[in-house]
């Protein structure tokens, strides 16, 4: 498997609910998919918490425009 990134966990993400919607799958089966999307949602969530930083720096470092102006849009 390629190195797991934003998108890649996100795309995994969406097959693992396709896959638990249908129903097909077994209690246990089941069980195994969802603690594995447990672990991509947190990996994401950290992922979009450290971009979030980021842009907050650079958004400071600009002293133009602030992170409180976009959410107002």
């Amino acid at each position: 498997m390629n190195k797991l990134n934003f998108e890649n966990a996100m795309e995994r993400l969406e097959e693992i609910a396709e896959q638990l919607e249908d129903g097909s799958r077994s209690l246990d089966e089941s069980l195994k998919l969802f603690a594995e999307a447990n672990k991509l949602a947190a990996f994401c969530a950290s992922k979009l918490d450290e971009a979030e930083k980021k842009l907050k720096i650079l958004i400071k470092d600009q002293d133009t425009y602030t992170l409180a102006d976009e959410e107002t849009e």
